[in-house]
């Protein structure tokens, strides 16, 4: 999820305040500080949604007994796909921002990111590990396109994920597709919903017309990851 309008905006229960400034172009460079968040919710959210698939992992976490292969196996599938997907999601609201000038960097919410390691330690799922927080000068239709970026990123990677998923049958491997292509689709349509600080409101505010041909199949294979392949 991105901020969205002008001045004040929320994302992912943040509030941001975006002043003028900018100019165009100013180049894609990250700091100490969002390399590390950036590693920081990463790997959080590798930790929480391993906890979240392997509940057996979890209780043998709180009882000091931990199968370490297991635990080492759930934990890699959880990077490689439900990280990459939150974090290449934040990255590419980062890269359409500054690409209209925009100053934009990623920012961990580390008091959400304990809640989702805690989440996953109960059995659900739940995570907003930060934004992209930006400010410039910006109009409706760019705010919409780094909103837009966001979902179309998860979805480019449900593609790529895809040939993996229906082409290995079984195994690490396999399982990796599947995560892939099902947690990518879930992202995608989740936040093409038009409500609160998801990236939809910002798309259906610059364009009615982007946004059904962008929402209407997001959230139509949303619905099918969730029920014909699952997480």
């Amino acid at each position: 999820m991105s901020p969205g309008g002008r001045g004040r905006s929320t994302d992912g229960g943040r509030t941001v305040r975006r002043v003028g400034g900018g100019g165009r172009d100013p180049g894609i460079s990250f700091g100490a500080r969002e390399l590390r968040d950036l590693a920081v919710a990463w790997l959080a959210l590798g930790v929480a949604f391993t906890f979240f698939l392997s509940p057996e992992v979890a209780n043998a976490v709180q009882g000091g007994s931990v199968d370490t292969a297991a635990l080492v196996e759930v934990f890699a599938l959880s990077l490689a796909t439900v990280g990459v997907a939150f974090l290449l999601h934040e990255l590419a609201h980062k890269v359409v921002a500054v690409r209209f000038g925009q100053l934009a960097a990623f920012r961990a919410d580390y008091g959400m990111l304990f809640l989702a390691v805690m989440a996953g330690m109960a059995g659900f799922f739940f995570a907003a590990p930060g934004a992209v927080v930006h400010r410039g000068r910006i109009t409706e239709r760019e705010n919409g396109l780094i909103a837009l970026a966001g979902p179309v990123t998860n979805l480019a990677l449900a593609v790529a994920f895809a040939p993996v998923y229906l082409l290995v049958d079984g195994g690490f491997v396999a399982a990796v597709g599947a995560m892939g292509v099902s947690i990518n689709l879930l992202l995608a349509g989740f936040n093409m919903l038009p409500y609160g600080p998801l990236d939809g409101r910002k798309v259906v505010a610059w364009s009615k017309s982007v946004y059904v041909a962008v929402a209407v199949p997001s959230v139509l294979l949303a619905v099918y990851a969730l029920f014909a392949i699952g997480i």
